[in-house]
């Protein structure tokens, strides 16, 4: 019953997430095909020198073609965010809180949008044979900088965090930090309670932001076993250094997308009524280039990811020395978050970061057990 349930639940969101895409593609290639973003940028205004468009330009274009795209966006995203949450019990939250929460995500989206737009015109304009070498060097220190900053500047923005209060639990997660060599400076209830009936715990930040979060929904039904074993699972990750290899993978992806996007400007501009690669109304057709590479390798990306948190398990069952409290911790995560126990092939490639929550079950049932000691 839990199975179906939860099958019909994911295959929605999944829905949701390839119209989400589609609508995107469907809009960029529209403005280009149709001649709407060269009408658009004249609109805005004229482009300057060369065919490059200056800083108010690519602003205001942005601006435009963000609200354009989240006009359809906003009702998928309120579909499948509130609707579907609601629909299989997974929602505390209220139409006015996920509204808020919407208009806050739209506002951090905007100015982040404008800043990186901003970044690859002034690199077009100034080094214009090598703006994607250098768009991307930028791109991979802002990446590394907010993997810092997000659990002080970005996080709270959406969630209250207050000091772990129970102490014998905070010692013992400091006590599993340090046996697993990584300093945290902190444990922290992450409050989720008011939003959602899901569980989750991590480990987020980088050096003097590294801190551990635990959500209400976690500490109010899970024993401090279970607790354990997920965050040593979360730990897993920073002592293998998977943190710094999904930046490197991702700064691939970055470069090679912005590598093709320039082959395709330099190629296409003149067939799109582009005055130049620096043309700000070339921004859709440099964003279907980059975007098309990282969807191309979205097998890819996700397999590393499944390779990465099996290993990630297999740690957590090494250093905790508890697989009761893993398989116990898995069985009831997955029926509370409404997990999909056995998904297709096609669906773990295309869609799974995390291998299956049975596989991962089966894989703690076989971890060998330490030896009892016999009374005598």
């Amino acid at each position: 019953m839990n199975e179906d349930k939860a099958t019909r639940y994911h295959r929605l969101k999944r829905r949701v997430s390839v119209a989400s895409l589609a609508w995107s593609t469907i809009l960029l290639a529209g403005l280009l095909l149709s001649g709407g973003s060269v009408a658009l940028r004249t609109w805005i205004g004229a482009a300057g020198p060369a065919g490059a468009s200056p800083p108010l330009d690519v602003a205001l274009y942005v601006l435009c073609l963000f609200l354009l795209n989240e006009a359809g966006s906003l009702p998928l995203a309120f579909y499948s965010g509130h609707v579907l949450e609601h629909r299989y019990g997974l929602s505390r939250e209220t139409f006015g809180h996920w509204l808020t929460d919407q208009a806050k995500a739209l506002a951090v989206g905007l100015v982040m949008a404008l800043l990186a737009a901003e970044a690859v015109y002034a690199t077009l304009r100034l080094w214009p044979a090598w703006w994607w070498a250098i768009a991307a060097g930028i791109f991979s220190l802002v990446i590394i900088v907010l993997a810092n900053l997000a659990p002080v500047l970005l996080l709270p923005i959406f969630y209250t965090f207050e000091p772990l209060d129970r102490e014998e639990l905070r010692q013992r997660l400091l006590r599993l930090a340090a046996r697993a060599g990584t300093r945290v400076m902190g444990v922290y209830t992450w409050h989720l309670g008011e939003r959602t009936r899901k569980a989750n715990a991590a480990l987020t930040g980088l050096g003097r932001t590294r801190r551990i979060i635990v959500s209400d929904t976690l500490l109010a039904e899970y024993s401090d076993d279970e607790i354990e074993v997920i965050l040593a699972h979360e730990l897993a990750h920073h002592v293998h250094g998977d943190i710094w290899k999904g930046i490197a993978f991702e700064v691939l992806l970055i470069a090679g997308g912005f590598r093709l996007a320039d082959l395709v400007l330099r190629t296409l501009a003149p067939a799109f009524g582009l005055l130049g690669p620096a043309d700000v109304a070339g921004l859709p057709l440099l964003l279907l280039a980059a975007g098309g590479v990282s969807l191309l390798l979205v097998p890819v990306a996700n397999g590393l990811s499944r390779r990465h948190e099996r290993q990630a398990d297999r740690y957590a069952l090494d250093l905790t020395k508890n697989a009761a409290a893993f398989v116990s911790a898995m069985r009831r995560l997955g029926a509370q978050n409404l997990a999909e126990e056995s998904p297709s092939r096609l669906v773990r490639t295309l869609f799974y970061t995390h291998p299956p929550i049975r596989e991962r079950i089966a894989a703690a049932e076989q971890f060998p057990q330490p030896a009892r000691s016999s009374a005598h």
